[in-house]
């Protein structure tokens, strides 16, 4: 693949419509591509609009149909349950954490809620020296999540991807480590699972090597 020719793909990519081995290829690009890193960045609201789409309108159902009377009840009834689970989650993570806590420093995590109440999980690998910090908001098409990272070995191309616990990978978001710099990057990101369906992020390289780790609420 020519080098013009994987620009053109940074939307392909971006969209999740590649397959694995252009991606690959593409993603190898992205390591020495600073202007493409920032282009699929750029494309994290197109990409979440069209999941939104997709997710809100089933395949046998008109896109123009108008909703019926219980559909208000269904996502109140929905919004409920997802309550009563997000607390079950408090109770989990909070466990995890003392585990984490007794196990040793090579991964240190913490997990809670920020100022929106939305879940929030932070950790940090010994061994990688990478820092991370994800806070997920539970939207229509799935989840939407803020992602900091502090990496300190650049240069290198980094995805996070969100591990389903029916074991399925949904990369949310991807992005480039210039250098090493010890200031936080901050970028978004989405997955076509919902934050209950979610059992951990990982930051990987482009290799597929694991940064760091950072098990859901």
């Amino acid at each position: 693949m020519r080098s013009l020719e994987r620009h053109r793909d940074v939307a392909a990519y971006a969209l999740g419509v590649l397959d694995e081995a252009d991606a690959f290829r593409f993603e190898d690009h992205l390591m020495e591509c600073t202007r493409c890193a920032a282009h699929v960045t750029e494309f994290g609201p197109s990409t979440r609009q069209l999941m939104l789409y997709r997710r809100a309108t089933p395949r046998f159902v008109n896109p123009v149909t108008n909703p019926g009377p219980g559909l208000l009840d269904r996502l109140l009834s929905e919004v409920a349950s997802r309550h009563r689970a997000g607390r079950r989650r408090l109770l989990y993570a909070l466990a995890a954490s003392v585990v984490l806590a007794v196990g040793g420093p090579a991964v240190a995590m913490q997990a809670g809620a920020d100022e929106s109440g939305r879940d929030r999980v932070t950790a940090s690998d010994g061994h990688s020296g990478v820092w991370a910090r994800v806070t997920v908001a539970d939207e229509v098409y799935g989840s939407e999540v803020k992602l900091e990272v502090k990496d300190a070995s650049g240069p290198r191309s980094c995805r996070l991807v969100a591990v389903g616990h029916d074991g399925s990978e949904h990369t949310m978001t991807s992005w480039t480590v210039p250098g090493q710099e010890e200031t936080a990057t901050t970028m978004s990101g989405s997955a076509d699972l919902h934050p209950g369906e979610i059992a951990r992020y990982e930051v990987r390289t482009a290799a597929g090597e694991r940064l760091v780790v950072l098990n859901a609420r």
